[in-house]
């Protein structure tokens, strides 16, 4: 099992995220962005966290501009929680740990 947040670009999206085995948290965010300084250690936190259940990848707009239009992310940092190719959780915008990990456990308990 890998620990930790994997930084994938477009070309590896569909791969690592949409066919994934477990549900996936996508991460996008720039290196710009002020708030995604914020959101990184909350994301950190919840990949240690959730490591046997669920994979986190990470992804910068600028370079990944495909994935980012497919998302309709409008803004950083934004949340795209996947299972398979379904959305099933989507966030813009800087949240608190207790939101992001709230939202994580009704997703993931619920399998």
């Amino acid at each position: 099992m890998n620990k930790g947040v994997i930084t994938i670009t477009d070309a590896e999206f569909e791969t690592e995220v949409l066919k994934a085995e477990q549900p996936v948290l996508v991460y996008f965010w720039a290196s710009w962005c002020g708030p995604c300084q914020l959101m990184s250690p909350v994301i950190n936190l919840a990949a240690t966290k959730y490591s046997e259940r669920l994979k986190i990848v990470k992804m910068e707009i600028d370079p990944n501009p495909l994935t980012v239009k497919q998302f309709q992310v409008e803004g950083v940092p934004a949340l795209r929680l996947m299972k398979g190719d379904q959305l099933l959780e989507s966030t813009e915008g800087v949240i608190s740990k207790e939101k992001l990990l709230s939202l994580l456990d009704q997703h993931l308990n619920s399998n």
